[in-house]
């Protein structure tokens, strides 16, 4: 714990809810997703005040197709632990959505660290 008094009147958000949003629809089939990153991206800043994203290739394995290699958007924001308890099940069908959308065998959301595919 950082106990340093600049930070004792400043906004902590220690939670950190990550949504890796897939470039493919079904197992291999590159696709555009700047629509579902901005979906994703405006619907974090609305639960939690704001987002960022960056690019990341992703390495899965598919019982249907072996290894996938695919070029994946991970979007992420900081909340309150309060906000996350909020908005949890909101992220949680958030990403159902993406799932059924873009024919995914799961969608990875990953809360503080501990990952869950969706």
């Amino acid at each position: 714990m950082i106990n340093n008094a600049k930070l004792k009147n400043c906004l902590k958000l220690s939670s950190k809810i990550t949504v890796y949003v897939p470039a493919t629809c079904g197992v291999d089939t590159a696709t555009d997703n700047t629509e579902q990153v901005k979906r994703v991206a405006s619907a974090l800043s609305e639960y939690f005040g704001g987002a960022t994203s960056t690019p990341a290739l992703g390495y899965w394995l598919s019982p249907a197709a072996g290894l996938v290699a695919e070029a994946t958007t991970v979007v992420f924001a900081y909340a309150s632990d309060a906000d996350l308890q909020a908005h949890v099940g909101d992220v949680v069908d958030l990403c159902e959505a993406l799932k059924n959308e873009m024919h995914q065998e799961a969608v990875a959301l990953e809360i503080n660290g501990e990952m869950y595919f969706i």
